[in-house]
């Protein structure tokens, strides 16, 4: 049983920056590609970015390219989302995931992803 506790989010204006972090325990975290998601209100999780379990490959979602970076420190069981250029469209509790799998590929689906964090808000004002 894999356990995930993210950190960082909090209130940002628009333009400003933002670092997430997921803590990873109870497995052995290079097994697992990892995701973000994010879930607005009144609005469906959508998939943010997913990395690879060597950190070799990445995949955003195209609202976030060019201006959100994912990655991981295997030696510290720990994955980030690292944003930059925030807008409100932002705003969203964001859930770090991870999938077991043997394979590279980076898959954004919700349904794919076998253990999930609580969740950290991140709420941009413009």
């Amino acid at each position: 049983q894999v356990q995930l506790v993210e950190a960082g989010g909090g209130p940002v204006q628009a333009g400003g920056s933002l670092s997430l972090s997921c803590i990873a325990s109870g497995g052995t975290f290079v097994d697992y590609a990892m995701g973000w998601f994010r879930q607005a209100p009144g609005k469906q999780r959508e998939f943010v970015a997913g990395i690879s379990r060597n950190g070799k490959s990445t995949y955003y979602a195209d609202s976030v390219k060019g201006r959100f970076t994912i990655s991981r420190d295997n030696a510290k069981n720990t994955a980030y989302l690292q944003s930059i250029m925030l807008i409100p469209e932002d705003t969203a509790v964001y859930y770090c995931a991870a999938r077991a799998t043997n394979f590279a590929t980076i898959v954004p689906s919700a349904r794919q992803y076998d253990y999930w964090g609580q969740g950290t808000q991140v709420t941009v004002s413009s």
